[in-house]
């Protein structure tokens, strides 16, 4: 059985498959993944992946100082550059349609322990699957129980940040 701190949504061949974030993790990185379906187009769903630069559309009381994330699209968010601050991450790759790619910024570091993201846009037949693998390395001597609580506290946050997508992607 899975843990559910690692895994929430993902398929066995999605968990199987390799991601760009893979080349940016720390050695001895534990792998969690989130996926959920979007009965959308790749385009679609990707466009509304490029608003998390203007907010992480999870739960907006705690991570987005009560901001209520935007609920329709935002002119020019899509245009995208390596290094551009994405949530707490840096944006490291990219492709259109297809994935985001980041690592870590330093102050998240400090937080969570180094940190490499894919959210990967994959065409499954008449819909699309939003696919999330993130890496956490260990650090320090509290590393390994930081990865244990950034996992269960990130499956809340996530799986919340996937379903807001969703909902807007097929809305």
């Amino acid at each position: 059985m899975i843990d559910p701190a690692r895994n929430w949504g993902a398929t066995a061949a999605e968990r199987a498959a390799p991601y760009p974030c893979d080349s940016h993790g720390a050695p001895g990185a534990v792998a969690y993944f989130r996926a959920v379906g979007i009965a959308a187009s790749p385009p679609t769903v990707f466009r509304w992946l490029c608003q998390l630069k203007v907010a992480p559309y999870s739960y907006d009381l705690l991570d987005n100082r009560g901001r209520r994330s935007p609920r329709e699209l935002t002119p020019g968010v899509q245009r995208l550059e390596r290094g551009q601050p994405f949530l707490v991450f840096s944006l490291a790759d990219f492709a259109a349609d297809d994935h985001l790619t980041g690592v870590s910024l330093p102050a998240a570091t400090r937080v969570f322990g180094p940190l490499a993201i894919t959210y990967a846009v994959r065409a499954a037949g008449p819909t699309t699957r939003l696919v999330v693998k993130m890496l956490v390395g260990r650090s320090g001597p509290i590393g390994g129980l930081r990865r244990l609580l950034l996992g269960w506290g990130d499956v809340v946050m996530m799986r919340k940040q996937l379903l807001t997508l969703k909902e807007l992607a097929e809305g």
